[in-house]
């Protein structure tokens, strides 16, 4: 599995600091910041800064968006397979 996504998968769980996420991956301060930077510029991962500390969650709004866009996508093609049975 990709750093990127291990990250988001310790994300589901909760929010962590970058310091906390350090802790639990054996990579560079560098090699994790470009991970976040990856998962942020997706718009997957959120930051906010509390004083001296980042913290990191999960951008849901998104997950959900996608969930909605393959339920259209699944519910379109029911739609278009009833039509071409009811053509027949």
């Amino acid at each position: 599995m990709r750093n990127s996504q291990q990250l988001s998968q310790r994300l589901k769980r909760g929010s962590m600091t970058a310091g906390e996420l350090a802790e639990v991956f054996s990579m560079t301060k560098g090699s994790l910041s470009h991970h976040f930077n990856v998962l942020k510029h997706a718009e997957l991962v959120r930051c906010e800064r509390r004083g001296q500390q980042i913290v990191y969650s999960l951008n849901t709004s998104v997950f959900e968006e996608v969930a909605v866009m393959l339920a259209d996508l699944f519910d379109g093609r029911r739609s278009t397979r009833k039509l071409r049975e009811a053509r027949r």
